[in-house]
């Protein structure tokens, strides 16, 4: 070949001409290439067994690697017609784990002794590779990495006024190729974590690494070297014991793949649903499995098996156990702890408790759809589960100082309870406080009080004093304090109530008419 290579569109045309029977010097004439040139082209092309129809049907990278590799001087050679059927099985092997291409020669060169060197071994295979577009290089080992992004191109909901632009996610595993396509709301890292879950369950697995472009839901900063991750991203890697390995900026060979794959659904997919109107994210996704499934059964472009054969066959086993647990994004938000020892979650409007050592301090809020926790200084300092009632209250007792645990564990029930204890003529004075206040809650400082005398003066001063009360029609506290203090609960109630004497210097109520 000539020392610079041809350029591919005069290719296509001396080719071209050739098959149309034109000469050589005719063919000099028209493309302006040297006959030399055209003649060694030609020669290449009479050893390949190739119709014209097929030779316009390949890609100039194609064309480049035929005609320009050592390899196409030998197409003909009865030691390629053995090899060329080998190599479809030998790049399969390639991609297990402990593969490497010199094993792969030792077990030829058992078989065909009179087989290649192992230079020319090597070429067939590489060439094989860079001609065979749908079957990965041989640096993509089975559940190794899977790549993420977005498509360019947005679907649409909605109808009339209300239709809006969605986005489309795209994953696929670096060995097999199997694919795996999502329609969500957006690139916000809510979403990006659950469309990477999503695919993670449709591949059944965890590869060693998630290879993301540098988006922001994923990655706070991009570097050449070693990127800063979004902390949530993070957490949903650790979650499911997968590394993340950022694409270089700049880069667009670090996710090749999935940018081809991205190319592949605009055909496979978008094309099925053209002239299709959906109502939701739910119905869009709806039809786009089915076309999802047909991407992934069809076999590769010349090839007898599909990405989802080649993922059965090589790299499901290759994948880590998957966690059962669902990964919960959480929102994160800065409060201080109100003077009360509660923290108020402003999306829900709803109180939850702290310890009351933190009140004053500043806490971060990191909350799911289900718990919501509170830390100081890294460390968790309260888990609630999450309730959505707006303008209340959500406690933990070991939370609260020891007067305001003690005010929280009031109730009528409680206070019945403590006086029965007591004696029964007490919790029948303490159910009359209860009962003549409008709200319970407005007597339980009273009824509290009316049974701390029974640790004061003892359970049968009090009661006695609840029986000369009840006497006296008054429930309340200050007439059990004023009781007690006089002594009067020792004293017989008979005693007070004698009946007076008639006597004549007493005067009557007529007299005062």
């Amino acid at each position: 070949m000539s020392n610079k290579p041809i350029k591919m569109n005069k290719l296509r045309q001396i080719i071209r001409l050739y098959c149309q029977g034109t000469g050589i010097k005719t063919i000099h004439g028209m493309v302006g290439t040297s006959r030399n040139t055209i003649k060694k082209y030609v020669r290449v092309w009479n050893t390949l067994d190739m119709d014209f129809e097929a030779f316009s049907a390949r890609s100039d990278s194609e064309l480049s690697v035929i005609f320009t590799t050592p390899v196409a001087k030998i197409h003909s050679s009865p030691r390629m017609r053995e090899l060329e059927p080998l190599l479809p099985e030998l790049c399969k092997r390639l991609k297990k784990k402990g593969m490497t291409r010199e094993i792969l020669y030792k077990e030829y060169l058992e078989k065909h002794p009179d087989g290649y060197s192992r230079s020319s071994f090597n070429n067939a295979i590489h060439t094989y590779l860079q001609l065979s577009k749908p079957v990965m290089h041989v640096e993509h080992k089975a559940g190794d990495k899977i790549y993420i992004d977005f498509a360019g191109s947005k679907l649409r909901v909605g109808q009339g006024e209300a239709a809006r632009e969605v986005e489309v996610f795209v994953a696929i595993l670096g060995c097999s190729q199997l694919t795996y396509v999502e329609a969500v709301d957006s690139q916000r890292k809510e979403d990006l974590i659950l469309a990477c879950q999503n695919a993670l369950r449709y591949f059944g697995g965890v590869p060693k690494a998630i290879v993301p472009d540098n988006l922001r839901s994923a990655v706070t900063r991009g570097s050449k070297y070693e990127a800063v991750l979004n902390d949530e991203f993070a957490a949903f890697a650790e979650h499911y014991g997968v590394t993340i390995v950022p694409a270089r900026v700049y880069k667009p060979r670090d996710k090749s793949l999935v940018e081809g794959a991205v190319k592949l659904i605009y055909r496979s997919i978008y094309t099925r649903l053209e002239g299709l109107s959906f109502d939701n994210l739910v119905s869009l996704n709806e039809s786009i499995l089915p076309a999802l499934e047909m991407h992934n059964n069809k076999p590769f472009s010349g090839r007898s098996y599909s990405r989802r054969e080649q993922f059965e066959e090589i790299e499901r086993e290759a994948l880590s156990a998957l966690n059962p647990i669902d990964y919960q994004v959480h929102k994160q938000v800065m409060v201080t702890v109100m003077k009360n020892g509660y923290i108020r979650l402003g999306e829900d409007i709803h109180y939850y408790s702290v310890p009351y050592t933190y009140i004053g301090k500043k806490v971060k809020i990191l909350y799911t759809t289900a718990l919501v926790k509170v830390y100081y200084q890294y460390t968790m300092i309260a888990c609630h589960e999450r309730i959505k009632s707006k303008y209340h209250y959500t406690t933990n007792e070991g939370h609260l100082a020891s007067q305001h645990r003690f005010l929280t564990e009031w109730s009528p029930d409680k206070f019945i309870q403590q006086a029965q204890a007591i004696h029964e003529d007490v919790a029948l004075y303490i159910s009359k406080v209860l009962e003549l206040k409008p709200y319970p809650e407005q007597a339980y400082k009273s009824c509290s009080g009316i049974l701390s005398f029974a640790r004061r003066v003892g359970s049968e001063r009090l009661t006695n004093a609840c029986r000369w009360a009840m006497n006296l029609s008054q429930y309340n506290y200050p007439v059990i304090e004023e009781i007690l203090r006089k002594r009067l609960d020792q004293l017989q109630p008979e005693q007070e109530l004698t009946e007076i004497p008639p006597h004549s210097n007493i005067r009557g109520k007529e007299y005062y008419q």
